[in-house]
């Protein structure tokens, strides 16, 4: 595999400004290379955040080479031209350091709490793939012209046009999510399904090997050729021994001691020392192509011992 691995911090226990610029400058000077920030305003399920576009321009103000991103902003909540100027702002100061993740929006209870329409998801859906083809033009620097249903733009540009346009990044579930990322992201994150009430998947069967790499395959079918990375959001379980690591973590889960063995094989999993997570990881690089993990802020300085095992 020719793409190298990259680590992100998910710094969603940030609640002030000086834990962010902390955060920030722990996850640079521990090897990480991006820091994201998750797009909520109600407290589940992940805490209070800051909202993410602005406290990302502060955490790049404190660093020099962490790279800035979110994971992933609901495209409901903001309009692409919108963003598109916050974008391009936030990526002229950072030093072109900005990464821009976005989704359809999943969560009912966020929605309801602020009196917003919760269409289905086909109709969220078609909003975000519109969103995206406006986003790829204008922070292309193009001037751009759309008309949708949903979004009609007529002769825009951007300020401050990019000096190369921030990688796009999709998270995705669906298969028609997954088709969409696959064409016009240039990172996919491989979620389990949203589904219809408006939570995530906690099926076990979201996790299996199968499954992922059939999510993997509609992603490379999509892209048509295009070398697009691929990325999980994954929470490692350190221990001694990765065997009863993995019973624990099945167990915990509520998919019973015997999903020891099935734990030791899923994708979005990983257990045992830093040693063997790293192995792990150079075998799923092999076998799905994923290179670019995000782990929670609260986990940055434990799993900090696995970044020089597959980047030095």
């Amino acid at each position: 595999m020719d793409r190298r691995f990259r680590f992100g911090a998910v710094g969603e226990s940030i609640r002030s400004g000086a834990e962010l610029a902390d955060t920030a400058r722990r996850a640079e000077d521990l090897g990480y290379d991006v820091l994201v920030l998750r797009d909520h305003f109600v407290g589940e399920p992940f805490g209070d955040q800051l909202a993410p576009m602005a406290a990302l321009a502060w955490a790049a103000a404190g660093t020099s080479t962490l790279r800035l991103g979110t994971m992933v902003l609901a495209n409901d909540y903001r309009h692409p031209v919108v963003l598109a100027k916050e974008a391009a702002t936030l990526d002229h100061l950072s030093g072109g350091r900005f990464e821009l993740g976005i989704g359809a929006g999943w969560l009912r209870e966020e929605y309801e709490a602020a009196g917003m329409p919760f269409d289905r998801a086909g109709t969220r859906v078609g909003r975000l793939e519109e969103s995206l083809r406006i986003l790829r033009s204008l922070l292309d620097g193009q001037k751009t012209t759309f008309a949708g249903e949903h979004y009609r733009v007529d002769g825009l540009t951007v300020f401050p046009p990019p000096g190369r346009r921030p990688p796009l990044v999709v998270g995705a579930g669906s298969d028609r999510m997954l088709g969409i990322g696959g064409r016009l992201a240039d990172t996919v994150g491989v979620l389990p399904r949203a589904l219809p009430d408006g939570t995530i998947s906690d099926e076990i069967t979201e996790r299996l090997p199968e499954t992922i790499a059939r999510k993997v395959d509609r992603v490379r079918e999509a892209a048509d050729g295009r070398d697009v990375e691929l990325s999980l959001m994954v929470t490692p379980t350190f221990g001694p021994d990765p065997r009863r690591t993995a019973d624990a973590v099945a167990r915990r889960r509520g998919w019973g001691a015997s999903a020891g063995d099935l734990v030791l094989d899923m994708p979005t999993q990983f257990v045992g020392p830093p040693e063997h997570i790293a192995e792990q990881m150079l075998a799923r690089r092999d076998r799905y192509g994923f290179t670019y993990y995000q782990v929670p802020d609260a986990m940055v300085e434990q799993f900090a011992p696995v970044i020089p095992l597959l980047t030095g």
